[in-house]
């Protein structure tokens, strides 16, 4: 029962440290990945760099965007921040 008490602190920060990090930040990934796979054709994103482009095309690992009237490039996935509503 004593070799309990010596590890109760211990656990105590564990729950801790879970609730407080582990458990939003995977929350947070899940909201992101649903957030990827409702993208469409004419959806506004924001870029990691900052950009804000158009959605001209959804591939599997990548999105085909439009940054202006004659520029359409490939943006892999990992890099879409958020979805901007209009």
């Amino acid at each position: 029962m004593q070799e309990l008490g010596q590890f109760l602190p211990l656990i105590f920060l564990f729950a801790i440290f879970y609730f407080l990090i582990i458990r939003p930040q995977q929350k947070q990934q899940k909201e992101h990945a649903a957030m990827l796979e409702a993208l469409t054709k004419g959806d506004n994103i924001v870029t990691a760099g900052g950009l804000l482009v158009e959605v001209v095309k959804v591939e599997e690992d990548f999105i085909k965007i439009k940054l202006n009237d004659t520029s359409i490039v490939k943006l892999d996935k990992a890099f879409v921040n958020k979805k901007v509503e209009a």
